[in-house]
């Protein structure tokens, strides 16, 4: 009897299942298939049906390619960067909002404003704030007499890539503290009342009790972080184009797949894409798994 019980209720839960993953086999899994499919062809944008099948010369192609590499280049430099700097400051934040202070749920409320602002809204702003005539930060440097003229902040290959970086840590470190906040709200607080009760200083308490408490979500938080900066597109189009001392691997594969009408080799520049970004997210999975299993 228990055991119909138990077959009745897993099939109940595949029912409930069924239209989530219909859905998700609709709009992930066939468009996948479908690129994986004319990563092996030399067709093109403007008549998809003429192809013939080339099968993995286009990977190739795309591993010979040195804009390829520089774009994968920029965008590890970017995706460690920004992460490691939208980590520790989310994390001091997240620690400062944790904290019994006045206003604390107004800091709450406008730490958000940053990430509910659209990416490209907020490119744009930034865009016009740093431009070498007319932006601000342009006009207060000079003011400072700490430079001399205005600087070409995204027109600089030297600088381009570091206010990408710049842009997405205020775009996105709202994020990291909601989610470490969540993580420090799970805290008992009366392990921290008897440390504090046992004379802990807040260091020690930071060190032996918040961070190793911390260490799941955090690595959650890194995982979501590091997965949408490695597909980061439209911040890095908007501020630097398609210019190489900016361009991303999604960027690249853009570029191929709708300006050089080229579907085959795009599609293959694509599926690298995937692959690279699968290979990290199982590698930071697994590391997650295994600092919950040194927990327990």
């Amino acid at each position: 009897m228990t055991g119909r019980v138990a077959r009745s209720h897993r099939r109940a839960g595949w029912l409930f299942l069924a239209p989530t993953l219909a859905a998700l086999a609709l709009v992930a899994l066939w468009p996948l298939l479908r690129t994986l499919f004319f990563s092996t062809t030399d067709a093109f944008l403007d008549d998809p049906t003429n192809y013939g099948f080339v099968w993995l010369d286009n990977f190739v192609d795309v591993a010979r390619d040195p804009q390829w590499w520089r774009a994968v280049e920029n965008t590890l430099v970017f995706t460690i960067v920004s992460v490691a700097l939208e980590t520790l400051l989310g994390l001091a934040i997240a620690l400062l909002l944790n904290e019994a202070i006045p206003g604390r749920g107004v800091l709450r409320a406008a730490i958000l404003v940053p990430w509910s602002i659209p990416v490209v809204v907020s490119a744009k702003i930034w865009e016009w704030l740093l431009h070498d005539q007319f932006g601000i930060i342009n006009r207060l440097l000079i003011d400072l007499h700490l430079i001399d003229k205005g600087v070409a902040w995204t027109a600089d290959p030297s600088l381009a890539l570091g206010v990408v970086i710049f842009v997405d840590v205020w775009i996105t470190t709202p994020f990291m503290v909601l989610l470490i906040l969540a993580g420090l709200q799970l805290i008992p607080a009366e392990i921290h009342e008897a440390a504090r009760v046992d004379g802990v200083s807040w260091w020690k308490r930071l060190r032996s009790i918040t961070l190793p408490m911390l260490r799941v979500p955090i690595g959650v938080a890194v995982l979501f972080r590091t997965l949408d900066a490695l597909r980061m597109f439209d911040l890095s189009y908007v501020l630097g184009g398609n210019g190489d001392p900016t361009m991303t691997m999604t960027i690249y594969a853009r570029n191929h797949l709708v300006s050089f009408q080229e579907l085959g080799y795009g599609s293959a520049a694509s599926t690298w894409v995937f692959l690279l970004i699968a290979l990290i997210a199982i590698v930071i999975i697994g590391a997650i798994r295994l600092d919950r299993t040194s927990l327990r």
